[in-house]
């Protein structure tokens, strides 16, 4: 099911954080687990996670660093910090408390029995 782009957009720095707090990963990596999880429904370009992660990292919700790849590269990796966790923790909560909210109003059985 295609959704619609302004649900994700208010979704995005909860989905990055919450990858981050499992440890740390470079751009590329953040995007195509995002992907991979979702079956495709969270499909981020760089123009889109870099200035999310620029943000964090000016706020000190994450830190980055550079460490060659195994090809030679050099990668930028990202690591949340410990305000990042708490910005997590808040959007979290302000997402399930959202989603709640919204199943209170939808009727949930209803459409998932196709009667709506």
């Amino acid at each position: 099911m295609k959704v619609d782009r302004s649900l994700l957009s208010g979704s995005t720095t909860l989905l990055v954080l919450s990858l981050l707090a499992e440890g740390e990963k470079y751009g590329y990596q953040l995007i195509a687990e995002l992907a991979a999880r979702s079956d495709d429904t969270f499909c981020l370009k760089e123009g889109t996670l870099y200035p999310i992660l620029h943000t964090l990292e000016q706020d000190r919700r994450v830190v980055s660093y550079e460490r060659e790849a195994e090809n030679g590269r050099m990668r930028r990796y990202y690591r949340i910090t410990p305000r990042g966790k708490e910005l997590l923790t808040e959007k979290a909560a302000e997402w399930r408390f959202f989603a709640s909210k919204v199943d209170a109003i939808i009727p949930g059985r209803a459409i998932r029995e196709g009667a709506v």
